[in-house]
């Protein structure tokens, strides 16, 4: 792996990594800021939120993830993958999508009170050490979760890309699409598809200056002039093919003038009932989940080979949360869109989610006027392009080539998040599972593990039935326990029926660290021993 001229001194966020590389982070952390303001505002409306609601959410994350997490290059904000969540939690404490805007404040400080008590749950996960336990959730029903999530991103932003705003379920939504493109309004209609074609061009774009400009602030810069030329934002209608179509302020972003103004305490009321347990638990599971995924996925690419303590991530991500929701913002996660271009843009250490903080925190405090210039129908697209890349076809075909079980799991979580809830299509995935590792002779959570002492001092674990999540923990001890009285394992899984893949990955990672200590651990398999 190639690294830059100073890749003999691994970058740190101490005092002597803010000094040393300030302006690659400041750098990374503009870029990313140029990217964050557009998907902050739009999944902030996304989930039933004020749009500053967002802004709020990632302008904490930089400012006090920051230094309570290790993560060197993930970025904190607001997830596309939450939304549903947010959106399903106002809406049950009575949102009504601007009909009664009594109604909708009093949901949203429900929300903010259901956030505070998800953040504490996060805070408490980290403090126990218990992340592992959240890692090990069926990878498959995991994909499955954001896959759905994918879906009903597109179904309820599709029409708002139109000019539309209709209610329904997602299977409702997406049936009626043909409906939303006939009964379009022609001029939002016309700023939606143009802000997705300006995004999904942006990797043909061969000019080296315009690709300094990050896809979606380049489109704000082509859209909003155009949303002031037909006049979006003004009050009125105009007639199109013998029909009349409304156009005014609703359709573009409202953002206060006054930060402080912004400010919204939560309302704890609403925590006890059945909604309030419902989504505290959601929130504080499926965010942790995502962001827990998205660190590793960010470690496998740092340059410099870097690892997040990641229960120390989740009580940082927790202690933000909490403190998001005091003031009004949404859940967040460590995104991995944005950590990937903080990783693309140069950035060497944590400080640059600190700097892309704190350019949202001046963005909104100093030209709040250029912000409400940007049309929903902009961020809609954004949003749909999102919601594409959680559920494109790329991610069941690769589903399906792990094998025909992780399909059946993963279009089961699909199907059962589309009928039922998140948390229900979740234990739906999970339950399919169980049923599959049952059919292949295994059992939930019990390893069929025999021991045999060699005598060269050597261990063989020979494995049998399957091995799923749930039976990583005993097989885990094992592990532990000849690491630390330095063995050399042989792990024989000849004689299983199925491995979890997620199993599998923690598998390599243990080769990894028995190697660090100068032993081996040799997965000897049907088809091939692996040493590595």
């Amino acid at each position: 792996m190639s690294l830059s001229s100073d890749s003999n001194c691994i970058p740190r966020g101490n005092l002597q990594g803010f000094k040393t590389y300030f302006k690659n982070d400041i750098l990374s952390g503009f870029l990313v800021f140029l990217i964050a303001l557009p998907l902050c505002l739009g999944i902030a409306l996304a989930s039933g939120y004020p749009a500053v609601a967002g802004i709020f959410t990632a302008i904490v994350g930089g400012l006090i993830a920051t230094f309570l997490s290790n993560s060197e290059l993930t970025i904190k904000g607001p997830a596309a993958g939450l939304i549903v969540i947010a959106l399903g939690c106002v809406q049950e404490f009575g949102f009504t999508g601007g009909e009664d805007l009594e109604k909708d404040f009093q949901a949203y400080r429900l929300a903010l009170g259901v956030g505070v008590v998800a953040g504490v749950y996060q805070i408490i996960l980290g403090l126990f050490r218990v992340g592992i336990l959240v890692k090990l959730f069926p990878s498959a029903a995991i994909h499955g979760l954001l896959a759905s999530i994918g879906i009903i991103i597109i179904s309820k932003q599709f029409p708002v890309l139109m000019g539309l705003s209709p209610q329904g379920n997602p299977l409702e939504l997406l049936a009626n699409i043909p409906y939303f493109i006939i009964n379009m309004n022609p001029k939002i209609a016309l700023i939606g598809i143009l802000s997705m074609t300006i995004v999904l061009s942006y990797g043909y774009i061969k000019n080296p200056k315009l690709k300094l400009i990050p896809a979606p602030m380049l489109m704000l810069l082509i859209i909003v002039p155009m949303e002031a030329f037909f006049g979006i934002g003004v009050d009125g209608s105009y007639t199109f093919n013998n029909q009349v179509f409304e156009l005014g302020r609703n359709f573009l972003v409202n953002v206060p003038n006054n930060l402080f103004n912004a400010v919204t305490l939560p309302d704890f009321s609403g925590i006890t009932t059945e909604t309030g347990i419902k989504y505290t638990v959601l929130f504080a599971i499926i965010g942790s989940l995502e962001s827990i995924l998205s660190a590793k996925a960010i470690d496998a690419i740092d340059p410099w080979n870097r690892k997040t303590n990641l229960d120390r991530d989740l009580l940082a991500t927790g202690i933000a949360n909490t403190f998001s929701a005091f003031i009004g913002g949404l859940p967040m996660i460590s995104e991995i869109v944005r950590s990937k271009a903080n990783i693309d843009n140069g950035a060497k250490t944590r400080f640059a989610n600190f700097y892309h903080g704190m350019f949202l925190l001046i963005c909104v405090a100093l030209i709040p006027g250029v912000i409400n210039q940007i049309p929903l129908a902009a961020l809609a697209a954004l949003l749909v392009i999102t919601g594409y890349r959680l559920a494109s076809p790329h991610e069941f075909l690769s589903i399906y080539r792990e094998g025909i079980d992780q399909f059946i799991i993963f279009v089961s979580t699909i199907l059962g998040v589309l009928a039922t809830d998140l948390l229900k299509g979740l234990a739906i995935g999970i339950g399919v599972k169980i049923i599959i590792h049952f059919i292949r002779g295994g059992s939930i959570f019990t390893l069929n593990a025999k021991i045999i002492p060699e005598r060269d001092k050597s261990i063989t674990i020979f494995l049998r039935g399957s091995v799923i999540f749930s039976s990583w923990i005993p097989l885990k001890k094992h592990l532990q326990r000849f690491y630390e009285l330095e063995k050399m394992v042989t792990l024989d899984i000849t004689e299983t029926k199925m491995i979890d893949r997620r199993v599998m990955l923690k598998i390599e990672e243990w080769q990894e660290k028995f190697k660090e200590k100068g032993v081996n651990l040799v997965v000897k398999s049907r088809y091939s021993s692996i040493d590595e």
